[in-house]
């Protein structure tokens, strides 16, 4: 049976490693007034030279987190505006760096969808997400989904736990099965990295 699901919807939290409660938490980063590419909700995110970029430009980067909105003041309106995406470039009053809300917990888990079918044999390994981290700009939400072809014992981003029990998208068989991920390469975790 076909999967609901027709295309990717980048991270959405679901739980903690090991049933520990999860308060949805997120903290605050800057993301470079200059910076030039788009981030949508949902999207991986990484911490390089004190600012939030894509994670997702190689599916072996470290990440801190997912993005989960923006904040700044409007160059035209002088409002402070928030939203839900990054849709660059955004030129904030006085060029201004942007508040980035990151849902940040190492041990956070999440639910994305999977581009192949994925045998059980093919959890517990390591995936990417969609290398060209990709969205709508009417909601902000991102469309990234994890690439069955980028699977690795060790190597990836994000590790496949199991499916996410949705009803309608839920056959392992066929493409876009919802699933739970968990960091395998957090900024946190990963100290030999550099922040830089």
């Amino acid at each position: 049976m076909a999967n609901r699901n027709t295309a990717g919807f980048g991270l959405i939290p679901a739980g903690t490693v090991g049933a520990t409660p999860a308060t949805a938490g997120q903290g605050k980063y800057l993301i470079d007034a200059g910076y030039n590419a788009d981030l949508f909700q949902g999207t991986a995110v990484k911490s390089s030279a004190g600012y939030i970029i894509t994670a997702q430009a190689a599916i072996t980067n470290t990440c801190i987190g997912v993005l989960n909105g923006i904040f700044y003041n409007d160059a035209t309106t002088k409002k402070p505006t928030f939203a839900n995406f990054y849709n660059q470039p955004i030129t904030p009053a006085n060029s201004e760096d942007i508040t980035a809300f990151v849902i940040d917990n190492p041990n956070q888990l999440f639910v994305a969808s999977i581009d192949a079918a994925a045998a059980q044999a093919e959890y517990g390994k390591t995936y990417g997400l969609t290398v060209t981290a990709a969205g709508s700009e009417i909601s902000g939400q991102s469309s990234s989904e994890l690439t069955y072809a980028t699977r690795h014992a060790t190597n990836n981003q994000w590790r496949l736990v199991r499916t996410a029990e949705d009803p309608e998208n839920n056959d392992i068989a066929a493409a876009n099965c919802s699933v739970v991920v968990a960091h395998n390469l957090n900024q946190y975790f990963t100290g030999a990295v550099s922040w830089a």
